[in-house]
């Protein structure tokens, strides 16, 4: 994998050419401590992809383990809104092709496994896959019930007009579709087998049968699926307007899916905070009825940093007057009694480590300057609008402190003056 003096695309370079003896699933966790979140997704599209091409040369456990990787990447979510299922879905169609060309022939084909362990991702299965080696695998030999020949997927759930392969996976895919409308008892060959005793996970799930759904229902869940497509994506960099439009209407649907997890807050709300607005709405007005407040969305607040987007973010919340839950309290309440004191705690706690750092030489940007005035500026706003009280309020000692410390900074001095002596 060419690096051009990246030494992250060296690091991931050597991983993927060493990490062949480790479990999947350790190696996957490697790549993402390696990459920054908001890198990943790039990273992948330049460095993992081409090594699924069979004319790349990769080894067949490198293969394994790429493929591995850029699943694990959108684990959390099904593989149906995975921004790589249709690469990986081609990739399975071609080496299928391949491997069932040399059965014809009498022989077996080096790339059985690969075929193997890219039906089971697709499939939904990709978990299993994670406590084996790509080594392991590569090398274990496939009962005859899980060879090519008998891994059929439902070509209809991997190709959709949102799909990220646009024209080349496309072409790819129609040539291959035709081969793979016969459906059959086949499919299900495996069940009920115990492979432990070869190296290969148990497979007992039979694949239901797929409810008949009406054409608008159909036409619902594409749009559905691709606004969690762009939902992911926005974790990775700012959408544009077009995505967001199509994105923004949809989002009460997905807040209500339950197909959001908590991790992927905080890098939407770094690269989109018009974003993060509403899906925060939708979040809170979907809470679970038991529970008084959705805790696990909440508790990602607190630890955002002190930026823009940040401030940008918490400043709509504070100004919501939705209702939620049972209509007793609004958004503006609830933010403002669970989140805002310990935010203002935890932003402090950042830039005094910011401070620290620039201090000992460890960064040369401005982090810490910008952090200082925007929080103040944003505390002080807070004051005027009647949302924070002076005199009243717990944090405004532990603010008042803060900007008495940065008082260098001249909006550090203006919020102390404020806080002092109650004028603006």
């Amino acid at each position: 994998m060419p690096t051009g003096g990246d030494p992250v695309r060296a690091s991931v370079g050597h991983l993927l050419s060493r990490a062949f003896a480790l479990p999947c699933s350790t190696a996957a966790q490697a790549f993402t401590q390696l990459v920054q979140p908001t890198a990943r997704f790039q990273l992948a599209l330049d460095a993992l992809m081409p090594l699924l091409d069979p004319n790349t040369p990769a080894e067949l456990a490198q293969r394994i383990l790429v493929s591995f990787i850029l699943y694990s990447l959108y684990a959390p979510h099904p593989i149906a809104i995975n921004p790589f299922k249709s690469v990986l879905f081609v990739t399975f169609v071609k080496e299928r092709e391949k491997a069932v060309s040399a059965t014809r022939e009498g022989d077996v084909s080096p790339n059985e496994q690969l075929v193997w362990v890219l039906w089971k991702i697709l499939k939904g299965d990709g978990n299993d896959i994670g406590p084996y080696s790509p080594s392991t695998l590569a090398r274990s030999p496939l009962p005859p019930k899980l060879r090519a020949t008998n891994l059929i997927l439902d070509d209809e759930m991997y190709n959709t007009v949102f799909d990220l392969d646009d024209a080349t996976y496309s072409y790819l895919y129609s040539q291959k579709q035709d081969n793979y409308r016969r459906r059959s008892a086949a499919s299900d060959l495996n069940m009920g087998v115990d492979y432990g005793t070869i190296g290969f996970p148990s497979d007992g799930r039979r694949s239901g049968m797929r409810s008949p759904v009406s054409g608008e229902a159909d036409r619902q869940n594409e749009r559905i699926a691709q606004a969690m497509k762009l939902l992911l994506v926005a974790r990775e960099r700012v959408l544009s307007l077009s995505e967001q439009r199509h994105l923004i209407p949809l989002i009460p649907e997905l807040a209500s899916s339950q197909m959001i997890v908590s991790l992927d807050l905080a890098p939407i709300v770094l690269n989109n905070p018009t974003i993060a607005h509403p899906l925060f709405i939708g979040l809170l007005m979907n809470a679970q009825p038991e529970h008084n407040l959705p805790s696990p969305f909440l508790d990602v607040l607190p630890y955002l940093p002190p930026t823009l987007s940040t401030f940008d973010l918490l400043g709509r919340l504070l100004r919501d007057q939705t209702p939620v839950g049972s209509g007793h309290f609004t958004v503006s309440e609830i933010v403002r009694a669970e989140v805002l004191g310990r935010f203002i705690h935890e932003a402090i706690n950042w830039l005094d480590h910011a401070e620290r750092d620039e201090r000992e030489g460890l960064t040369s940007d401005d982090r810490f300057a910008k952090g200082v005035q925007h929080l103040c500026r944003f505390y002080g706003s807070l004051i005027k609008l009647g949302i924070v009280d002076p005199a009243q309020d717990a944090e405004c000692a532990e603010m008042a402190h803060f900007s008495l410390h940065n008082s260098r900074f001249e909006e550090a001095t203006a919020l102390y003056r404020i806080l002092a002596t109650g004028k603006f």
